[in-house]
């Protein structure tokens, strides 16, 4: 960290925001944007709200998901090894991996749809043109299950295994396939009533307990996350008229409290997107085995998720001939903390970082701890009122709670470990109930919030903003409008759950629209 690298022009500071822009990892690399199964849009950690002695995470991939888009309505990929790690022991390199891989079969290869069907089936009728007689089945039953009877129509069909990696530095020690007894199937998008009229037991159903008490779910569902991305792409050009303060882009004090109601677009309102979430005793990932208090080092986990391909891939040039690909797997894309590498890695260096570990993330310390985004802020908002919203001097030492090992998420004394981006999450911290959950996390006093883990209702945008912009660095930075800056985007289209997997089931195909709640021209089924 003590050789920190100055940008010095303020061109350079400009190109690096416009180019570098992109919000919680919905194609947000040149690596990515070509290779969507392979992006990771966000990924969530926390303690499970329902029980203390769990924890929860979630790994969102393929961003952007216009939920009436057939035929095949996005399934995963086949050919990608999903990844969830942790690090329990403060190095920035793995020691358990939840891995997921998927696999497809058609039922009904013959039928151009990936999922069919209608009411108790539908047979052709008496005027039956030759060669199909009367009374043959035309289109299966409704979809009511994703197995068995009641699963007929569900043509592209999906099933996955799990598989629980533990590692001694570097190396497998251990590998174990958690659904060696049990056949796991994804829970495909949501295609409108006709085809699936009970969407939402259906979801349940994809839903699975497995041994060492662990829960998973893979499927489409809603995309939790909410952002005014039109604002944001355009340099910042957060809302002017939906604000009270004056000053563009600042919420009032009413509007940064209101959790229920957004005062701009959401532009992920709308969209599904495909989610992989497991639920773990805590005891179960920790070094020793056993569950820590708040106040123990021991306590604190880094957790980051990844996407891996196959190194060598040779298509036979034969039509409807299996390519070949190579068991060498390469890592395409990472995330942990939300918007790193979307607001503060430059676009030259995004795909290396993509592709590139943890333990190795000293090489990107520049972008971290003298963010382009906090320069581009206060050059834009002094062109409004003139010394407005000052920043720190680098190196910016306040934000090394989020690639280090420190308070106020971890405990004291625990090794802070090298700079890393690692999602950090102090299991021995219990959940906030409902009724007390503040979108604004950690900085509003909700210690089980954003940056500590992260939940699906956390708002990172506003959150990581002015985290940027210094707001814990002292009292300077601490108060109006550092504390008030805001995309004004305050909670999602849809309700989560509260309970496991906890995000929102899938918008359906036929009833699908992408404008907010109260929002003109929202009316009818909108949400």
């Amino acid at each position: 960290m003590n050789n920190i690298k100055y940008i010095t022009t303020a061109l350079g500071l400009s190109l690096t925001l416009v180019n570098g822009v992109n919000a919680a990892n919905h194609r947000e690399a040149p690596i990515t944007a070509l290779d969507h199964k392979a992006d990771i849009t966000d990924v969530y950690a926390f303690v499970s709200y329902d029980n203390p002695n769990k924890v929860t995470f979630i790994m969102n991939i393929d961003p952007l998901l216009e939920p009436s888009n057939g035929p095949t309505r996005f399934p995963f990929d086949p050919e990608i090894r999903y990844s969830i790690n942790i690090d329990n022991d403060h190095d920035a390199v793995k020691d358990i991996s939840f891995d997921f891989q998927f696999k497809t079969d058609f039922r009904l290869p013959g039928v151009f749809l990936g999922l069919v069907g209608a009411g108790n089936g539908l047979v052709a009728p008496k005027n039956s043109s030759w060669p199909v007689s009367p009374g043959t089945l035309i289109v299966p039953p409704a979809i009511t299950a994703l197995d068995g009877s009641g699963s007929e129509g569900l043509n592209l069909n999906q099933k996955y295994d799990v598989t629980m990696m533990k590692y001694q530095r570097g190396h497998v020690k251990h590998r174990e396939k958690l659904n060696e007894d049990h056949n796991l199937f994804a829970v495909p998008s949501n295609a409108g009533p006709r085809i699936m009229p009970d969407y939402a037991g259906l979801t349940d159903q994809g839903i699975y307990q497995l041994d060492y008490e662990v829960k998973v779910f893979a499927g489409t569902v809603d995309d939790p996350f909410y952002i005014d991305l039109g604002a944001v792409f355009d340099s910042f050009n957060l809302r002017t008229d939906a604000f009270e303060t004056g000053i563009p882009g600042v919420l009032s004090d009413p509007q940064d409290a209101n959790d229920k109601q957004n005062f701009a677009p959401d532009d992920i309102a709308g969209f599904n997107v495909n989610s992989i979430a497991i639920e773990v005793p805590i005891a179960l990932i920790m070094k020793d085995g056993e569950k820590h208090e708040a106040t123990d080092p021991e306590a604190t986990i880094g957790v980051w998720a990844t996407t891996s391909r196959p190194r060598v891939k040779v298509l036979s040039g034969k039509p409807g001939e299996e390519a070949y690909t190579s068991k060498n797997m390469v890592q395409i894309q990472r995330m942990a903390n939300p918007l790193i590498n979307e607001l503060l890695i430059g676009i030259g260096s995004k795909d290396k970082f993509s592709m590139s570990e943890p333990k190795n993330d000293k090489q990107f310390a520049d972008f971290v701890l003298d963010p382009v985004l906090a320069r581009v802020l206060n050059a834009l908002y002094d062109t409004v009122s003139p010394g407005v919203l000052p920043v720190p001097d680098a190196p910016r030492t306040d934000l090394l709670p989020l690639v280090q090992y420190l308070p106020p998420i971890a405990a004291e004394g625990t090794p802070t470990g090298p700079v890393a981006d690692l999602l950090r999450l102090n299991t021995g911290v219990p959940p906030t109930v409902m009724k007390q959950r503040s979108r604004l996390g950690l900085l509003t006093g909700d210690s089980a919030g954003f940056p500590n883990g992260r939940r699906v209702s956390d708002d990172v945008v506003d959150i990581t903003t002015r985290a940027v912009l210094g707001i814990v660095a002292g009292d300077k930075y601490s108060g109006f409008p550092h504390n008030r800056v805001g995309d004004g985007v305050n909670h999602n289209d849809v309700s989560y759950r509260e309970t496991f997997p906890y995000v929102g089931l899938a918008h359906s195909g036929v009833e699908s629209r992408h404008v907010d709640t109260n929002e003109p021209g929202c009316t009818g089924t909108c949400p």
